[in-house]
């Protein structure tokens, strides 16, 4: 298939800069994808939606502060986006510009109002798809925690303003563990309040978070012109024992639903499941493209996603391309809001496309 098949018309209007006044305030599209039935609900519903006793399956990760403001040698300006820790102060980034950034340059990490020097940075060589290892030099370590004092949160590139202290609340879930090192937020899981927790495990539901450290691989954009030539980044991931012990009879059996709350969770679920058990840890490329056979989650909560996107792909995935689009059509034509600050969509009964 061709990346222009998952093209939509997204007004830019639409595309969500700040969050609802409340976490689950979120307007909520339900989709059946076996039987294409649409309809127009609240977050604050999920609890009447999701079926009772599902196990669900978040991605706990937290958003790290990993983007550093750069001055260069010069005076010119320059951003480094932190992905991995490699050790000992050592990173994997992405940098720009990467021309001026290559091996051998450093520059002073300041902070983006007031210009002050907070640390220096070191690129130390080049590694594939554009990436760079950097080498931070701070005062008060050198590990995330260090990173968290000198950087700001990693809005995406379609949110106009730098991170404030709005973002440092509402760009996290309430659920987020003190680990991870993502660079962009799990963000089906934003729209969730301890009282929406509880009200899902008082109808029997079970909560066990999943982990993958959100990179590249999620929101970097489709350049190839097929399917198939696009190269998705690897990611990490962790499941602890308490969640691969509640889900692997399920997975098994079949005994119960599991609803994923978010893709990032599902791409985890998929990526662990080797059909007899799930890796309590280990990294994928995984893209969840139609005719993809789903294997795990049964319903997926997800925000909507850009056109021509990864994230579109995987949701037509699911759903079938004409549902999809006939289905983000729909969220067009009722003003929903896109992306990471934006509204939501599930998807019931999700369908495995092929056996």
């Amino acid at each position: 298939m061709k990346r222009t098949d998952f093209h939509f018309d997204l007004p830019t209007g639409l595309i969500a800069q700040h969050p609802t006044p409340d976490r689950d305030g979120a307007r909520l599209l339900v989709v059946d994808a076996q039987t294409g039935i649409w309809f127009h609900r609240t977050i604050r519903d999920l609890p009447d939606l999701v079926p009772a006793r599902s196990i669900c399956v978040p991605n706990d990760v937290r958003v790290r502060h990993a983007r550093l403001f750069l001055r260069r040698r010069g005076g010119g300006a320059g951003e480094a986006l932190l992905l991995r820790s490699l050790g000992g102060g050592i990173f994997e980034a992405l940098v720009r510009p990467g021309a001026r950034l290559k091996p051998g340059a450093s520059a002073a990490v300041v902070d983006p109002d007031s210009l002050v020097e907070l640390a220096r940075i070191d690129v130390l060589g080049a590694l594939p798809e554009g990436l760079r290892t950097v080498r931070i030099h701070a005062d008060h370590g050198l590990d995330w925690d260090e990173i968290d004092r000198i950087g700001r949160l990693p809005l995406p590139p379609y949110i106009e303003h730098l991170a404030d202290t709005e973002d440092e609340t509402r760009y996290q879930t309430v659920f987020a563990a003190l680990e991870g090192e993502a660079v962009a937020a799990p963000t089906a899981g934003l729209h969730f309040t301890p009282g929406l927790i509880g009200a899902l495990r008082g109808r029997g539901c079970d909560w066990r978070p999943v982990r993958l450290h959100v990179g590249l691989g999620t929101f970097r954009p489709m350049t190839a012109e097929r399917l198939e030539e696009h190269a998705m980044h690897e990611e990490r991931f962790e499941i602890p024992e308490e969640t691969a012990t509640a889900l692997e009879p399920v997975l098994k059996d079949r005994s119960r639903p599991v609803f994923s709350v978010g893709t990032t969770s599902l791409r985890t679920l998929e990526g662990a499941w080797t059909g007899s058990s799930l890796l309590r840890e280990g990294a994928t490329r995984l893209f969840i493209t139609p005719g993809y056979r789903l294997r795990t989650a049964n319903h997926l909560l997800t925000n909507f996603h850009l056109p021509e996107s990864t994230l579109f792909v995987l949701v037509s995935a699911l759903l079938g391309l004409d549902l999809a689009q006939a289905a983000y059509a729909e969220a067009v034509r009722e003003r929903y809001r896109f992306f990471s600050y934006g509204d939501a969509m599930l998807i019931l009964n999700a369908r495995p496309t092929h056996s």
